[in-house]
């Protein structure tokens, strides 16, 4: 086909009745569109039938992550510029059936199935999940935690930095190293927990050991570290042992809901209760509730996403289910909270780290596109493209306020009130033992 993309240009806008701020380059090596802007590499006529079979964010990702489509420029810039028309639409079914009444749209419909041809729909990618959702048994919370966490442990490395911390740094300025604001990150949640030598401390989804391995190094607690991952488990208990602690913290692959060695000082959850799913959430409270002492306080890190005036209309996001966290579900910080209290606890501080979570996403993506090839060596092309978009995607919705994410302060409070916190907020000092 002569000039595949200014034809392509013409019936997506038609389709979609809006121009295309990005430019097309498709695979005759024809470009159409602004030519100063980013430009959407269509690679083949694959790419075209996987729209057209699953239109939207999920027949977007799967193209992206078989290498069908690509991005040429900026990465961030052609994310935003496609936002409003792909993320923002919120087309359903019912949308779709309505723009398909309408007689420009078939044509421009037609023709892009002229251009696809139109045989089988191609497969998915190997790295989707397809699977009965959201069961949250502990057998469904190992596969998902799996198919994400046991990527390789020199992939995350590569992507993590030495630091090994999944999850939002604490930035003292946005040109700090990533190492120095994960540090500053683990040192906040020990001050928030007010830990003090010989305490307990568990760290549920304890992932590579980081806070495991600074509470007991910097505040002389005794540490059980749990996670579903045998692969950062193992990573983990290496890094203990090198840090000579094997006498004060253990690491177990263990689900949250078998520990039954309580009562702890205090408890760390970073990154973990995204896993949890909304069913479960009040279970998952009231078992850390449990676990602690008297006093003693837990400290939930977790991302938030906003609310919606019809919260049952809610549905997860299609590519991150699909890729990226299977069984992953989002709630509104006031949801938690709520569930948090209903279980019995006392919530005192809670803190939005949003901003920072955006400077960390980029890092990230630093680290992984300066080692591009080896990253998908180790984990191979399509699992290191699901992480580009992933990050690259999630680093925009903290920056435009789309997604959050909060560190909630709540203590298992004692019959007689006395939470031992400190009267100024936020002057994290240790609590009685």
């Amino acid at each position: 086909m002569a000039d595949a993309a200014s034809r392509l240009k013409s019936l997506v806008e038609q389709l979609l009745g809006a121009p295309l701020p990005v430019r097309i380059r498709a695979w005759d090596g024809s470009q159409a569109g602004p030519p100063d802007a980013p430009a959407l590499v269509v690679r083949n006529r694959r790419a075209v039938r996987r729209l057209l079979w699953k239109p939207g964010e999920l027949g977007l990702a799967r193209a992206w992550v078989a290498g069908d489509l690509d991005i040429e420029g900026d990465l961030y810039a052609a994310l935003d510029l496609m936002a409003e028309l792909v993320w923002e639409r919120g087309e359903d079914a019912r949308g779709l059936v309505q723009m398909l009444r309408d007689p420009e749209v078939r044509a421009a419909a037609r023709g892009l199935v002229r251009i696809a041809g139109l045989p089988l729909p191609p497969a998915p990618p190997r790295e989707e999940v397809r699977r009965a959702r959201h069961l949250h048994t502990k057998r469904t919370d190992q596969r998902a935690i799996s198919h994400h966490y046991d990527v390789g442990n020199d992939f995350y490395e590569i992507v993590l930095g030495p630091s090994m911390v999944y999850s939002c740094a604490y930035w003292p300025a946005p040109d700090a190293t990533l190492e120095q604001a994960q540090h500053d990150k683990l040192e906040l949640v020990c001050r928030k927990l007010g830990l003090t030598k010989g305490q307990r401390l568990l760290d549920v989804g304890c992932g590579w050991g980081s806070m495991a391995v600074h509470a007991a190094r910097e505040h002389g607690v005794r540490v059980v570290g749990i996670t579903l991952s045998h692969e950062q488990a193992a990573y983990a208990r290496k890094r203990v042992a090198e840090e000579g602690l094997t006498d004060r913290v253990e690491i177990r692959v263990q689900d949250y809901r078998d520990v039954a060695d309580g009562p702890y000082d205090a408890i760390s959850s970073i990154g973990m209760a995204e896993h949890v799913g909304a069913d479960r959430y009040l279970e998952y409270a009231e078992t850390l509730r449990r676990l602690l002492r008297p006093g003693g306080r837990l400290l939930n890190h977790q991302i938030a996403r906003r609310p919606q005036r019809d919260e049952s209309a809610y549905d997860v996001d299609e590519f991150i289910d699909a890729y990226v966290f299977p069984d992953g579900e989002l709630a509104p910080l006031g949801t938690t909270v709520t569930q948090l209290e209903r279980a019995g606890f006392e919530v005192r501080d809670v803190e939005s780290l949003r901003e920072h979570y955006g400077l960390t996403l980029r890092r990230w993506v630093a680290n992984l596109e300066a080692q591009w090839p080896r990253a998908a060596r180790l984990a191979g092309p399509g699992r290191a493209r699901v992480w580009r978009l992933y990050m690259a995607a999630s680093a925009l919705a903290f920056e435009h306020n789309r997604i959050g994410v909060n560190q909630v302060l709540a203590v298992r409070t004692p019959k007689d009130g006395g939470a031992g916190m400190p009267l100024r907020a936020r002057t994290w000092g240790p609590h009685p033992s």
